[in-house]
């Protein structure tokens, strides 16, 4: 099983997938019949055009874990955050001026379209439901459920101070890149949902390849039989991996499939 990170790994600088990346899919799926498992901290309609665009038919792993469909469109396994936790994110944003984004189940809200809001937008091709979050909190509230992911979005400074600030042992907290700052339930992860799919499709840990580029991906890049970081990853995501491939602009995901996986 070969399990792709998306964004600064799948996709290049440009949010693509270049034709030598798509071209290398194809053989892997055609010729090796191996699966291939986007995983992402995207929602689910952020990732099933890409596997349209690739051509390929298989689970996701969305949210970094805290949501999972297999094949077909069935759910899998769901994690969300506690309301307990949701609203005291939000009185911390609020009084830092960050923008706080609330994804659950296959929709993105927001509060309002600000610039973060519209820099996302461009970014995923994916319109949010404009809504206040006070409304949207009673709302689960009464359903007795809450967001599977928070995104929280601001300049690095801000970013780092948030992080700093939020010191919840039950959730996991980490930067995906300078700017962006995720929010998931603690339970979740990349290689928790891994594990479900092992099971699903019924290969050792020894047979998994995964690849990405930043902090959220650490745990699957050490948890694989091997974990290909790639090389547009920080420093200190590659000395968890036990192989480093060439940048994401540089068709790095390409490059690993040919050299580990296409048999000549």
């Amino acid at each position: 099983m070969i399990c792709l990170d998306i964004d600064g790994t799948l996709l290049n600088s440009n949010h693509q997938i270049s034709e030598t990346v798509k071209e290398t899919i194809k053989l892997v799926v055609s010729k090796q019949h191996i699966p291939i498992v986007l995983v992402s901290a995207r929602m689910p309609k952020g990732i099933r055009f890409l596997q349209k665009e690739l051509e390929i038919s298989a689970p996701i792993i969305c949210y970094s874990g805290a949501l999972i469909f297999d094949e077909k469109g069935k759910q899998l396994s769901a994690e969300s955050i506690d309301s307990v936790y949701l609203k005291e994110i939000y009185r911390i944003t609020n009084a830092l001026n960050i923008h706080m984004s609330l994804y659950k189940d296959d929709q993105w809200y927001v509060e309002s379209m600000d610039a973060w809001a519209k820099q996302e937008s461009k970014i995923t091709n994916i319109k949010p439901k404009v809504i206040s979050f006070v409304t949207l909190f009673e709302l689960w509230g009464e359903e007795g459920h809450g967001p599977n992911k928070i995104l929280c979005m601001a300049k690095p400074k801000r970013i780092i101070q948030l992080k700093e600030t939020l010191k919840i042992e039950a959730l996991n907290i980490y930067p995906s890149k300078e700017t962006y700052l995720e929010i998931m339930p603690k339970q979740a992860s990349k290689t928790s949902a891994i594990q479900v799919l092992e099971q699903k499709f019924g290969v050792q840990q020894s047979e998994i390849i995964a690849m990405g580029d930043n902090h959220n991906d650490v745990d699957m890049l050490k948890y694989a039989g091997l974990g290909i970081a790639m090389g547009n990853a920080p420093e200190s995501v590659k000395q968890h991996a036990k192989e480093i491939t060439l940048t994401n602009d540089e068709d790095g995901v390409a490059a690993a499939l040919l050299k580990y996986v296409v048999l000549e």
